[in-house]
């Protein structure tokens, strides 16, 4: 009886060893009857059919839960429909797929010069490649995420190599292939939340603030598709915790351009009814005397308060009423209108900035922009930024304009205006566009600029129209960029600087001459002013310097970093938010070349046969001493156009900080497949 007990033992043992694994080798693969689970048996790895259909997956799964929840699945776009599949691992840590003849179905993509490796399940839910030697990881599933994030998994983006993880949903219930949605974190400055349907943003967390995203729209338990969801287990079931978005209002962009929020509520009278909410609810500000916080409420003090703030009011008015008789008799000059810009009302803003107020500018009417553009038709559309459209039109008389019609619900759209108009109207040289008039009429902005028949730059130098612009010329518009910075930052009467100097903001005329655009982010000082600072930094990924990214420092360095990588792009032909080879961005590929002496190599070959590899190799290292990670080490704008009109001797550059990659882009999300670019901004604390 005893050896009959022992012999069944024996069997069941055998049994149960068949169906399940502890690990997969080179010699024991894992079957379609098998799973392997991890050492306390909370996940489990094996084939699996969604609702009994015929294709089989390779998946990890959530070990005695009901229903089943797959977390992971291997094969997502190659299932297996036939009983005979096995999963094993290569002699040199490739983890292979393969159907009932043999047919490599899937693979990990990769092989390692280890020959003893083992597959295992750990209890966070990873399936990892070990070294049997050296225990060392060798591959892993958390680096190739599914459609669920695990406790121990994460989202991220890799500046420096490029390297992401994204989570992507299934198509459908019963097909685990890639569907529509991915849900990743983008490159910006901070980092966001994105989930993108296709190529376009479906919704948005909000900037990383070092340990949560701020701006997370509040969580309900109705449903979306295309939404990250969050389960929690009970023990024995799932129970659902939120998902984002929730509502098609949290969805990204979905009141367009145009479209704006509530904005502040303010209160001048008695509070009545605030509650705290445990959870949600908005932030209320109160604005006390400081009598008041420190318990002293006396009349008298409310009473001073009262007449003080009074008297400020009328001398304000007064020294307002005094500045208007000043401009009418006396003209206007740039730094009175940009201090009446800074602190103007909201009433003066719509209503009070007459002809008068910008010398040299036309007003137009709307009608008649709303002519010369029919009525801004999308045939006439010629681009889009970051706070408004681009829209060409003809005049009465024939001639043609440009007309940018901003956003009128962007804050930031109005400042930007109002810069451009003060700007624009006091600077005047032939490597600048030149801006004709302005519109005013309830929220709509418009400037009007002088028509540029070739459009920007970025339209011949990344697109087929880039054989059009040999090296000659493109060497031309590189030093015709330089003589527009030096007019900015040295000859104008006040210093400019840019801060959003890009191949996309430089038009060309008839002539091919390049005219720097866009002054709607540039800062104006007088005299010696050289450093400042500023808590919301805006510009394009890539081409910001890295002490304005990080810190909102920015001088006349920064538009030389921004030069640097733009006369880069000249050279090669490729744009720096999309250029990537062997997980190296432009600036790190271009510092390759120049370290090992081959900076020619960087050269666009559709110019290659029009131009001198000695003015190539120069323009390659003029810049890189442009993106030296140190201000202090870059040429100033004199040096510059020095160094492209002269052959004097170049010192070495230093190795610029590889931290931008935004090849999934940024400046946008979808900038892999297209060219267009977005002015950013990101708000820093101090």
């Amino acid at each position: 009886m005893a050896r009959f007990c022992f012999f069944a033992s024996l069997l069941l043992l055998t049994m149960l060893l068949s169906f399940c694994y502890a690990t997969i080798t080179p010699t024991s693969p894992l079957l379609i009857n098998q799973t392997l689970r991890s050492s306390n048996e909370v996940y489990e790895l094996g084939f699996f059919s969604p609702n009994n259909t015929k294709n089989q997956y390779v998946g990890i799964w959530f070990k005695d839960t009901t229903p089943r929840v797959v977390v992971w699945v291997a094969n997502r776009e190659k299932p297996v429909t036939d009983s005979m599949a096995n999963l094993s691992i290569s002699s040199n840590g490739s983890l292979l797929l393969f159907d009932g003849k043999h047919g490599n179905v899937w693979s990990s993509g990769v092989t390692f010069a280890s020959n003893r490796s083992h597959v295992e399940l750990s209890d966070s839910g990873n399936l990892i490649v070990v070294d049997n030697i050296s225990e060392r990881t060798l591959w892993q599933s958390f680096d190739h995420l599914g459609d669920t994030l695990l406790q121990s998994s994460f989202l991220m983006y890799n500046l420096a190599t490029g390297e992401k993880r994204f989570l992507t949903s299934w198509k459908s219930y019963n097909d685990p292939s890639p569907g529509d949605f991915v849900a990743q974190i983008t490159p910006q400055v901070p980092s966001q939340g994105f989930i993108m349907k296709g190529s376009t943003p479906y919704w948005r967390s909000g900037p990383w603030a070092k340990t949560r995203f701020t701006g997370l729209p509040l969580m309900d338990e109705s449903f979306t598709k295309g939404s990250l969801e969050v389960f929690r287990h009970n023990g024995t079931t799932w129970e659902f915790n939120y998902q984002t978005p929730a509502h098609s209002c949290d969805s990204y962009d979905a009141c367009g351009p145009f479209g704006f929020g509530i904005g502040c509520l303010v209160w001048n009278q008695e509070l009545m009814d605030a509650v705290q909410f445990s959870v949600g609810g908005e932030l209320l500000s109160i604005r006390l005397a400081p009598s008041e916080l420190n318990g002293n409420k006396s009349k008298k003090t409310i009473i001073a308060s009262t007449v003080s703030i009074t008297l400020f009011v009328i001398l304000g008015f007064a020294a307002f009423g005094f500045w208007r008789c000043r401009v009418e008799h006396n003209g206007n000059t740039l730094m009175t209108l940009l201090s009446i810009v800074s602190h103007t009302s909201k009433d003066v803003w719509r209503n009070d900035l007459k002809p008068k107020d910008v010398p040299g500018l036309d007003l137009f009417e709307i009608n008649t922009i709303q002519t010369a553009t029919n009525n801004f038709s999308l045939s006439n559309k010629i681009g889009q930024g970051g706070f408004g459209s681009v829209y060409k039109g003809k005049l009465q008389d024939g001639k043609e304009i440009a007309v940018k019609r901003l956003s009128s619900s962007s804050g930031q759209g109005k400042e930007k205006f109002l810069n451009e108009i003060v700007l624009i109207s006091k600077l005047q040289h032939k490597n600048l566009v030149r801006v004709l008039g302005y519109c005013i009429k309830e929220e709509e902005r418009i400037l009007i600029y002088e028509f540029m028949l070739n459009k920007s730059l970025d339209t011949f130098l990344f697109g087929k129209k880039k054989v059009e612009i040999d090296w000659p010329k493109r060497f031309n518009i590189i030093q015709g960029i330089a003589r527009g910075l030096l007019y900015l930052h040295r000859d104008s009467r006040l210093r400019v600087i840019h801060r959003d100097l890009k191949v996309s903001n430089i038009l060309l005329d008839e002539k091919m001459n390049p005219k720097i655009s866009d002054f709607g982010l540039a800062r104006m000082y007088q005299g010696t002013e050289y450093l400042d600072n500023t808590r919301r930094v805006v510009g394009t990924l890539g081409y910001m310097a890295p002490e304005y990214a990080w810190t909102g420092a920015f001088s006349e360095k920064s538009d030389i970093y921004s030069f640097g990588v733009l006369l880069l792009e000249f050279v090669s032909g490729e744009k720096i938010s999309r250029f990537s080879y062997d997980g190296k961005n432009l600036l790190a590929y271009a510092w390759e070349f120049c370290s090992e002496n081959r900076g020619t190599d960087l050269l666009d070959q559709d110019v290659a046969d029009s131009c001198p590899p000695c003015e190539v190799g120069r323009c390659v290292q003029i810049g890189l001493l442009c993106v030296q990670h140190q201000p202090a080490d870059r040429p100033n704008t004199l040096e510059l156009l020095s160094m492209l009109t002269t052959t004097s001797d170049l010192p070495p550059p230093k190795q610029p900080t590889f931290v931008v990659h935004t090849r999934d882009d940024q400046s946008m999300p979808n900038a892999l497949i297209t060219v267009n670019e977005m002015t950013q901004s990101v708000f820093l604390g101090r």
